[in-house]
This record gives C-alpha cells, structure tokens and sequence, in this order.
C-alpha cells in the first residue's frame, strides 16, 4: 500500500497534545518512544492498574481474553486494526486509514491523553508488534508499551486474572499521523543497497533464501537485505532478549548505528517485530508494508536467490 493511501486524511485531523508515558508535562504531538517506553515488566504494570489513563488491550484468541486476562484489560480485534482484502484482490495487513484507525481505537477507550499497554495471551508476539507499530503510526507511540513477556508471564507469577469486561468509555481520539513509519515499494526500489539503509528480510531462513517458495510468489528475497528471522528476537518465556543480544544480532545483519532499518516479510506482520526491535535499539525504522506479497508481484523487479546460485556453484 502507498503512503498516499493512509495519509489522505492527514491534512484535515488536528493534532492534539499526548500524555507521555511517565512525565507530567505534555511532549509534541507525534515522536515515538524509546527503550524507557516502549517495554515494561509484569511489576511496573502491577503498579499502575489503577492509574485513571491507562489502557491495557489484549492481543490474541477472544476465547483466551474471555477465560482470563489481566483485570482492567479489553480485547482488541486484531482483524479490525489492518485492512484484510479477499485472497487476490489486494494486499493483506496493511494499514487503515486514519479515520477508521480513530474509531477502533477510541471505542477501546483511547485518547490523545491515555496510556497504552499491549500484551499478547498467548503467543502473539508479531501481531502485539504490529499493533504497536499501528499506533505508532497514529501519533500514539511516545505513550504505548508492550508488556514483555505477555499474559504467560503475567499469570506465571501468579498475578490477579479477571474474567470481567469493564465498562468503556469511547475516547476522544485524533490521530497525528507519523510519516517516519511506512515505506512502499518505490522507496524500497530507489534505496536498494543504499549506504545507511538496512533491508532486512525478517522470515525465517528458508523463505530468505529461496530454498521454500511462498504461495503465488516468487523465490528469494529483495537484493542486498539482510535475515533477522522475527522468532529469534524473544527467548523462550517470550520476552524480548537483552539489549546486548539484539545490538549483536543487528550487528551480525551489518546494521551501524545511525542506519535506517527498512524491514519487510511476508505481509508486513512479522516484520512489526524487527520495526519495534530497531525502535528499541534506537535505529530509524521502517515497515515495509506490501513486504514480499508486493514486491514478488512487480515482475519488474529483481529479486535474490542465494539457494540457486549456491547450487550452481556445485
């Protein structure tokens, strides 16, 4: 999808002033947020339940939302967040349009002022990312976090669960929509093995490498990107890995500090991963939108094959 297409109404939504995540005076409309924002633990959150901003939204099965979940938290509909076209008649998970972005989220209880915790049931880790990377988009991501680790390490702990759906609100809510946060296929094309620009390919190695071949698409992945697989970005308990391992895997990709980290997979989900991973290292990101379903369908374009030219070399 082209940036043109969610930012259409940019010019008529005001911006108003946002609540940051833990000062008292109101930063500028927009930004994003940072290592000291973006992730809080299962005891921060535990801490603030009861602050009269807050908003927490589940990410996940609504059948797990409704067996338990963290009391005070509201389901959000992934489905509702991104657009999802019948099979062969667009691209899958791309972003909304502001306005209607405005209306899923405010009927959640958002507004300009709140402060906003995801957290996946269950293993949700990509989604609760591309969530993030929505509201992030809207003006919103100086003040949202993710809870690391999610509702496992929550009830792990032996932390209060509720079934109980509070009563909500709708908030009052106008999005300042970002510019800094998605790239469409032509600023992918026109930065292709630019200095200071990373692609990063973030499926898992076999789809990278050509070895498997996505349905309807083609073989192998955009010249010159690099493979942080989303997976490998969390450990086991799914919480994020430390600082020091994600600066390494980063550096292992080739990504210096100061580049900007342009992230793609199959349809932009995945991807939200490696965006919120650079955000939280302190990188300029990206998301490519379309991701592979896009570029693979410009048969104009070039892609790489390493499995094949691996091959011919035997």
């Amino acid at each position: 999808m082209s940036i043109s297409r969610w930012t259409q109404t940019a010019g008529l939504l005001a911006c108003l002033a946002l609540a940051p995540a833990n000062h008292a005076a109101a930063p500028a409309c927009g930004g994003h947020g940072d290592r000291g924002t973006m992730l809080v633990s299962s005891a921060w959150l535990a801490e603030h339940l009861r602050d009269a901003n807050l908003v927490i939204l589940s990410v996940g099965e609504k059948s797990e939302y409704d067996a338990g979940h963290i009391p005070g938290a509201l389901f959000v509909d992934y489905m509702e967040t991104h657009t999802m076209p019948e099979p062969g008649h667009g691209l899958a998970v791309e972003l909304p349009p502001m306005a209607e972005l405005a209306q899923t989220f405010g009927k959640l209880g958002v507004s300009n002022d709140s402060r906003i915790v995801l957290y996946m049931s269950h293993d949700w880790n990509s989604p609760t990312a591309r969530i993030f990377l929505t509201l992030d988009a809207m003006g919103l991501g100086a003040h949202t976090s993710i809870l690391d680790g999610g509702f496992p390490v929550w009830k792990g702990e032996g932390r209060a669960v509720s079934a109980e759906v509070r009563k909500v609100t709708a908030g009052k809510l106008t999005p300042c929509p970002q510019s800094d946060i998605i790239a469409d296929v032509d600023y992918v094309r026109t930065h292709l093995r630019q200095p200071g620009v990373d692609i990063v390919d973030a499926r898992d190695p076999e789809f990278y490498s050509g070895a498997r071949i996505p349905r309807d698409q083609r073989a192998g992945h955009i010249p010159g990107a690099s493979n942080i697989t989303f997976s490998t970005l969390v450990d086991d308990q799914g919480k994020l890995k430390s600082v020091e391992a994600l600066q390494e895997k980063f550096r292992g990709a080739g990504i210096k500090p100061g580049d900007r980290v342009v992230s793609y997979c199959h349809i932009g989900q995945q991807a939200s991963l490696v965006y919120f991973v650079a955000r939280y290292l302190g990188y300029d990101a990206r998301l490519y939108d379309g991701s592979w379903q896009d570029w693979s369908a410009h048969q104009e374009l070039p892609v790489e094959k390493p499995a094949e030219a691996a091959s011919a070399k035997q």
